[in-house]
């Protein structure tokens, strides 16, 4: 349940609508500048020969950016799908680059996608602060969109992954079912839905918004009809894409069969901690590259999971719900068999909101944790951003 706030608290030192959108876009706008100087830096000083005096072309630097899932979703925009590997790739992201892509050549399709990212963070953003002060104020509003800027794998917004889409659009249907506007919930679930697999999940917290807006639901007809249709748009969104994999490759569930393709395959929750205890003290060599990839990849889950269960009682049980099903989902799907079963994690849990407003409201109570984290996050993200333009394995 969400923590009651004296009355009138909200309105203590509250700034104008305008400085938090300068705060915001400021913040956007230097996290992005950040990242850049560490492209370029980064990858002059470690990748050319000492007293180097070559010029290093624009194109080098953005090409940079065109690794692993980056490059599928560009030759998807660009060429569309070949199944059946291809279609494990849901289709909106890619579907946003290629209508201007097609228009403008060739050479756009890379830009597009980080452009389309960044701008989808920005109105992420937006929403986040939105849903963060209702929750716990202005305070806890500035922090949790802090976070997520800084968070040591946020590289991923800015580069042509669907991380971004996903966190505006799913973040906008809990936002939507929070002002119970639900025609508008269930268009924002749609496209989730064609975002990414799990967008679908979407239908259980409107489904919770529903019951605790009973009263007013089952006031009139008409109010119930309102309320109750749009649900049916969030199953919608996967039922289109369903058709399409039905249609290319004879199978409208081929974006689940290709799974074990890309390393991922059904388990129990569990399972993944099991294997990573095994990896860490008894198969990888201390101080390899796959330690320590491991490392971060269990941290990121096992902090997230912390942070839902720290949030389930200050948090709106919505917000609960949704971040546990998004976890529920990554556990039940690990790399079991692999070295790492919980590949990409780091990159998952970037889209679970709620963990990020959590964080916000213990840091306000503890200014020391968020000291460390202005110290801790950057610092790693910083590294981590170098090994992805540097194409190693950060999936």
């Amino acid at each position: 349940m969400e923590r009651k706030r004296p009355q009138g608290a909200h309105l203590r030192g509250k700034r104008p609508q305008g400085a938090h959108l300068r705060d915001m876009l400021w913040l956007f706008l230097g996290s992005r500048l950040a990242l850049i100087l560490v492209t370029y830096f980064g990858y002059i000083l470690l990748t050319q020969e000492k007293y180097s005096g070559a010029p290093v072309a624009f194109n080098t630097f953005l090409n940079n950016w065109n690794q692993w899932d980056a490059t599928r979703y560009i030759h998807i925009a660009q060429y569309g799908y070949r199944p059946p590997y291809d279609l494990a790739f849901f289709p909106l992201f890619s579907l946003l680059i290629a209508i201007p892509g097609h228009l403008l050549g060739d050479w756009s399709y890379l830009p597009l996608g980080m452009l389309i990212s960044n701008l989808a963070l920005l109105g992420a953003l937006f929403v986040l602060y939105q849903l963060a002060t209702d929750a716990g104020g202005e305070q806890v509003g500035r922090r949790a969109i802090l976070y997520p800027c800084i968070f040591p794998t946020a590289f991923f917004f800015f580069a042509a992954y669907n991380e971004s889409l996903f966190l505006l659009l799913s973040s906008a249907t809990l936002l939507a079912l929070r002002r119970q506007r639900w025609w508008l919930a269930g268009l924002f679930g749609l496209l989730a839905a064609l975002t990414r697999s799990a967008g679908v999940m979407l239908a259980a917290p409107y489904l919770y918004e529903l019951w605790l807006a009973r009263e007013s639901v089952l006031s009139s007809k008409r109010r119930l009809l309102a309320s109750t249709l749009p649900i049916v748009l969030i199953p919608l969104g996967l039922a289109l894409y369903c058709l399409y994999c039905w249609k290319v490759s004879g199978n409208p569930l081929m974006f689940a069969v290709v799974q074990p393709h890309w390393g991922r395959q059904t388990s129990w929750p569990w399972q993944g901690f099991i294997q990573v205890i095994f990896e860490l003290f008894v198969h990888q060599p201390f101080g390899s590259f796959n330690q320590v990839h491991i490392l971060l990849d269990t941290t990121a889950t096992a902090a997230f999971i912390v942070l839902a269960i720290v949030g389930r009682k200050k948090l709106r049980p919505t917000y609960t719900l949704w971040i546990a099903l998004l976890l529920l989902s990554v556990l039940v799907s690990s790399s079991i068999g692999q070295r790492d079963p919980f590949i990409s994690n780091q990159r998952f849990v970037l889209e679970m909101f709620p963990a990020f407003i959590t964080l916000a409201m213990i840091s306000v109570r503890r200014p020391r944790l968020h000291q460390a984290l202005l110290w801790i996050f950057p610092a790693l993200l910083a590294t981590l951003t170098l090994l992805f333009v540097m194409g190693r394995w950060m999936v």
